[in-house]
Order: structure tokens, then sequence, then C-alpha cells
């Protein structure tokens, strides 16, 4: 086993996110995968779609075992593109996660805010698409400004 930054990567052991991050950081590394490291976004696109579509397959399948599995392959993907991205200083994965954090609590006032409770589903939708095309119109104004 190779000791990367001290530290010993093994399978079967439990693992935490920022483990799996440093792992992603590694496969990119010189000392890494060459497949890994000759990766971009455009040539992850197809393997984006591929994971993507093993999700759903998974799902209509009800195959929670599968569906695990590819949910981790799809993960990786993500893991991937913020690896590329960071490393041309453009945004890492808490950046994802800040911005997805951030989208969420915005879009739902009605759990966060001090908006009243939607009754129904379809209610709470439909103030989520309210909230998202009020988002839109800030960004266009913004960007005519």
């Amino acid at each position: 086993m190779r000791e990367y930054n001290g530290k010993t990567y093994a399978e079967n052991q439990p693992h935490t996110m920022e483990e799996l991050l440093e792992i992603t950081t590694i496969l990119r590394s010189p000392e890494g995968c060459s497949w890994d490291r000759a990766q971009t976004h455009e040539s992850l696109k197809k393997c984006l779609e591929e994971e993507t579509g093993e999700v759903l397959q998974a799902v209509e399948r009800k195959d929670d075992e599968n569906l695990c599995e590819e949910l981790g392959d799809l993960l990786l993907q993500i893991l991937l593109h913020c690896e590329i991205a960071g490393e041309r200083g453009a945004f890492c994965f808490q950046d994802v996660i800040q911005g997805l954090a951030d989208k969420l609590i915005r879009r739902h006032p009605h759990v966060f805010g001090d908006v009243k409770r939607p009754e129904s589903p379809e209610e709470a939708l439909a103030l989520w698409k309210d909230v998202k095309r009020q988002e839109k119109e800030r960004k266009a104004g913004a960007q005519e400004a």
C-alpha cells in the first residue's frame, strides 16, 4: 500500500467525504491515474450521461443496492468536474455545496423563512418556481446594468 500525504487509503474501511475528495485529487495528480488526469469537462460528458442513465434505470427497477452504487458513480462525475474546475481556479466542491445550500434555503422560504407554508406539494412547487423566476429576473437585471 502506498501512502499519500502520510495516509494510507484502503478498501472496505470507513471513509468520509473529506477522504473521497482527497482520493479524487490523488487520482488527478501526477502520482495518480493517467485516465483520470486526461479527463476534461468535455470528455466526461458521455460518462455523465451514462451514469445518469444508470441511476434512472436503478430507480425504475427499484433496485436499492444498484441505486446506491450508481449514485456513487454519479457523485464521482461531480467530484471530477469540481476537481478539474478547481485546478484552474474556477470553483471547487465546497463552492458547489455552498451554492446548493443557499439555493435550497432561498427556494424554501416556507421552511427557512417567514412565508406561509403551502398546503399541498403543488403549491410548494409553485412557490419554488416563483422564487426561481424572481432569481432569473434579478440576474437578467444585473446583467443589463
